[in-house]
């Protein structure tokens, strides 16, 4: 019988809490247990167990051949390639996909050019008055949930941050802490709350505006004022009187449509409240090291998302994604990085153009690659750095060992496209 190893502090990347307190047992090359119930977790690990094959043209070939072949691919459409940075992914492994853009001349998407587009750009336009978790954990004494319920889609960011743990101003844990709970109409925020007020869609933006007024001092006289907006004021008026406010909204989709303004208005709203006392806002992220993505293209071009190096040099278009010019056939071949939630559109743009897909399951893609190369997933099977969803980095410490490592791959590949570019130059 194989014996059960066991691997402690573990770094979870199943949704943006970054849990680093992991037990994972593994026997026979499988994972067999966690110490933790939280689904996400559960989903993320599994057994392990992920395909390993390379696969050129159809066909099984080995490593060196498919990256020669995808090297040949890539240079023959420099200047004409996205590369398409997925989930799954280690920052060490995605700053290699963006060496590799830079030598194509190609344009850069991601995993989170779609959902966090509206976010980052209202960042950029007003700041962010953000903190880490652990802050959060230690001073949060008033906390507002605006349209997100934590423990459906981060079930442990309750009991590890922002509500039930003892912090260092916050002694008595849940009992020293006020929590506020407002539903924007299919989104609702916790039903374990002190406060709770539902808004109607429409009616959210007019809250957030006359809660930054009164907590501004001034007043905007509705007359009759509606029963649900005046409940907004009085929220407001209890944020300003916290000595640490946490406001906490969800930066993914979901199934209710959001006014494009909601994380402008969580903003000013933050910022209001920073005069009378302090506050954050706290952005929920997903997982697979989405927020990696943003940290690496940030610090490697100074853009978040939405970059191209056709002038020989990064520059930011986040009007239009390079996925929308894929779909128009702007691009003659893609890289695919990691794990990829596409459309059937999308797809399809991918199958039509020459797709070297490279990351975890790259072999079973929902598209077609002329190159597909199966490695492992960061933290799962090999190591290196992935992002809270407060954008602290996390050391990862893969329990399962893997046949190949994405990393080292995407070394090769970029060592053989310098190498062709050389001779080209020649």
């Amino acid at each position: 019988m194989t014996e059960t190893a066991q691997m402690e502090h573990v770094t979870c990347l199943g949704c943006g809490c970054g849990c680093d307190d992991l037990t994972v047992s593994v026997s026979d090359g499988r994972i067999v247990g966690l110490n933790t119930g939280c689904p996400v977790a559960r989903a993320w690990f599994g057994d392990g167990q992920v395909p390993w094959e390379v696969v050129r043209t159809g066909r099984t070939a080995t490593t060196d051949e498919a990256i020669a072949e995808a090297a040949s691919l890539l240079v023959a459409s420099r200047g004409r390639c996205l590369v398409y940075i997925g989930t799954d992914l280690s920052s060490q492994a995605q700053r290699l996909g963006l060496a590799i853009a830079d030598a194509l001349r190609a344009a850069v998407d991601s995993a989170t050019s779609a959902t966090a587009a509206g976010g980052l750009l209202a960042v950029q336009r007003r700041g962010r008055p953000g903190s880490t978790l652990g802050e959060i954990r230690n001073r949060g004494d008033v906390l507002l949930f605006w349209g997100v319920d934590p423990a459906q889609r981060y079930p442990r960011y309750l009991s590890r941050y922002a509500l039930d743990p003892a912090g260092t101003h916050v002694p008595e844990g849940r009992k020293g802490r006020f929590v506020i709970s407002v539903s924007i109409g299919t989104d609702k925020g916790p039903a374990a709350s002190d406060l709770s007020l539902e808004l109607e869609p429409e009616l959210e933006i007019t809250a957030l505006s006359l809660m930054r007024a009164a907590v501004l001092g001034r007043t905007i006289p509705l007359t009759p004022p509606p029963p649900q907006l005046t409940e907004a004021v009085d929220i407001a008026t209890r944020l300003s009187r916290a000595r640490y406010a946490v406001l906490v909204h969800d930066a993914e989709p979901t199934s209710q449509p959001r006014d494009p303004l909601r994380v402008e208005g969580l903003l000013a709203l933050t910022e209001a409240l920073n005069q009378p006392t302090r506050a954050v806002l706290s952005s929920l992220r997903a997982g697979g090291n989405r927020s990696g993505a943003e940290a690496v293209l940030t610090w490697q071009t100074g853009y978040p998302f939405a970059v191209e190096y056709s002038r020989g040099y990064p520059r930011y278009g986040p009007s239009e994604r390079g996925l929308d010019r894929l779909a128009r056939g702007a691009f003659k071949a893609a890289l695919v990085l990691g794990s990829a939630a596409l459309d059937a559109t999308t797809q399809a743009a991918f199958s039509a153009a020459s797709t070297v897909t490279i990351g975890p399951r790259a072999s079973q893609a929902g598209f077609q690659s002329r190159v597909a190369i199966d490695t492992g997933v960061a933290g799962i099977h090999e190591g290196g750095t992935g992002y809270r969803m407060d954008e602290v980095p996390l050391p990862l410490k893969p329990p399962l060992n893997g046949q190949r490592s994405t990393t080292e791959t995407l070394r090769s590949l970029a060592v053989a496209i310098q190498r062709q570019l050389g001779r080209g130059a020649s």
